[in-house]
């Protein structure tokens, strides 16, 4: 009897003691975001605020990894016989309250998608090749793709797949964005389940105890907005915080030499351009053109890309932390040319002449909308475009504020032109070209972050073309084509491509990921 008593007894010290160390050995992470997510529902806005939340507490079918590379997530195998895609699921996941995952969440949550109303920037353009979502049985779903469709698994890893049983409601998107935003049916598969979200002070999210991949690092995230680039900064050194988004470029060289930091340069595929609005009538903010638009004139939007020195901006408010932009992708990213890959210099000159030729030498008066916070010095690099204009005789009145304000007003063509970003999350032309470019049409999933009423039929064709090409060859030379076009047209003015820079304490790793994402569950302990 001693002895089953002292064998008990030692048997619930160690247990006493294994939960003092895993109780010491716990830890929250606390990161600090340049922009506020602006919404939790996973499919009302493809913003990277919201997509990077999105992607913690849910999961897709496939997930990209950190070079944009697809891999099995709930599906952990497909294949592919024509325009017939089938997955099959991963057994035994459940989702965050404990019930189980089967294709039927599958089928709802695409068919979702199109339901979301009033989105700035719609996930319709992910499923725009997708023509039927069928449940074969609970760990089989079949898609129909319209035709052949290269970039499917890469469009699939941006829509998160939503519990139907807790996502359901009377709406006809089931839980709407405002009740998604309360917590309601926000129940997903991924590492993380919310807890809670307090606008314009912080996100919780707990460890999700059913999650079916490899136990994550931290039992809570805690989420901070700091638009501020120099609080984000603060707050790091004052120990407030253990990792921040986009440090300020000036501030690098000194972090860098710190010891109790660890700073992270990752290569993105986030382009930051210039939009104009080519709508047929004035649009807001523009004045001194007869009652014309010169936005529609191809002369007009070359001079502004003329006037504009891209590698001024890199060198002197990026500090060098960029690449001057003359395409939607670096090359020699799939679909980016060669002759696109050499920045042109800035021609003031030129650029006057161009003006004078369309019948404006004087010039005229435009806005120019920019977030406050959203990309890297946003507001710095709208200045310095308006500036430039300035030397060609092109008055330009820049309106910032906060990203949220900015793209309701942006969706709402409340300006003349407008600075913002994209990542190309397939990695290849396809995606900027679908999205900023090709002319607008919603339910096709077309054009969808495209406000600037640009529309060409031509690079239409191409780019359609091009979504049901497999041959990587002939698909890369159709995308160059349209790029090429979209570029010689100024259909859009790139500007630069973004150094993705994350800071942390010493003892925190983060490897960063091409599409910018920053992603708490693959954040680990320096070993």
């Amino acid at each position: 009897m001693k002895l089953i008593h002292k064998t008990v007894l030692l048997s619930a010290l160690a247990v006493g003691f294994l939960s003092i160390a895993s109780t010491t050995q716990a830890r929250d992470l606390t990161i600090a975001l340049r922009s506020e997510p602006s919404s939790m529902d996973p499919q009302f806005h493809s913003l990277t605020p919201n997509t990077q939340l999105s992607e913690t507490m849910f999961d897709p079918l496939v997930r990209t990894d950190a070079t944009a590379k697809p891999v099995p997530s709930l599906a952990e195998s497909w294949t592919v016989n024509g325009n017939v895609w089938l997955f099959k699921l991963r057994p035994n996941v459940k989702f965050s309250d404990g019930s189980p995952f089967t294709a039927d969440d599958v089928v709802f949550t695409y068919a979702r998608v199109p339901l979301v109303p009033n989105s700035p920037s719609s996930y319709t353009l992910y499923l725009s090749s997708v023509a039927k979502v069928e449940a074969v049985d609970p760990l089989t779903v079949r898609i129909t793709t319209k035709g052949p469709s290269p970039v499917l698994l890469a469009n699939l890893s941006m829509i998160p797949i939503m519990s139907k049983k807790d996502a359901s409601g009377p709406a006809p998107e089931g839980k709407t964005t405002v009740e998604l935003n309360r917590g309601e049916g926000l129940i997903g598969t991924g590492p993380y389940k919310f807890v809670s979200w307090k606008r314009g002070a912080e996100i919780v999210l707990d460890r999700n105890p059913y999650y079916w991949g490899a136990k994550p690092a931290w039992d809570k995230v805690i989420y901070r907005p700091i638009s501020n680039s120099a609080a984000r900064v603060a707050a790091l050194l004052a120990g407030d915080v253990d990792v921040i988004e986009d440090p300020p470029t000036d501030d690098l060289p000194k972090l860098k030499k710190d010891k109790k930091l660890y700073i992270q340069e990752t290569p993105s595929v986030r382009v930051i351009y210039v939009a104009l609005n080519q709508s047929k009538e004035v649009p807001p903010g523009m004045a001194g053109t007869g009652g014309k638009n010169p936005l529609t004139d191809a002369r007009v939007r070359e001079a502004l890309s003329l006037a504009i020195d891209r590698k001024a901006i890199v060198s002197r408010i990026m500090g060098g932390v960029a690449q001057p932009a003359a395409n939607l992708l670096a090359y020699p990213a799939f679909g980016a040319s060669k002759k696109y890959s050499v920045v042109p210099q800035a021609n003031t000159a030129r650029a006057k002449e161009l003006l004078a030729a369309a019948g404006y030498p004087k010039g005229f008066t435009v806005s120019l909308g920019s977030p406050a916070g959203r990309y890297t010095n946003d507001q710095r690099i709208a200045q310095s475009v308006a500036s430039m204009w300035a030397r060609i005789g092109i008055k330009t009145d820049v309106e910032t504020m906060a990203p949220p304000v900015f793209f309701k007003k942006r969706d709402s063509y409340s300006f003349s032109t407008y600075l913002a970003g994209w990542a190309a999350s397939s990695g290849e032309m396809l995606n900027p070209l679908t999205a900023l470019v090709v002319t607008k049409d919603p339910k096709l999933g077309l054009g969808t972050t495209n406000w600037s009423h640009y529309s060409n039929p031509k690079i239409d064709s191409l780019v359609m073309e091009a979504s049901k090409t497999l041959d990587d060859a002939k698909r890369s030379e159709m995308l160059q084509s349209a790029a090429n076009m979209a570029m010689e047209n100024y259909a859009i003015l790139p500007l630069q491509f973004e150094l993705s820079v994350w800071a942390m304490k010493k003892d925190i790793r983060y490897g960063g990921r091409t599409d910018q994402m920053t992603l708490a569950q693959d954040m680990t302990l320096a070993k």
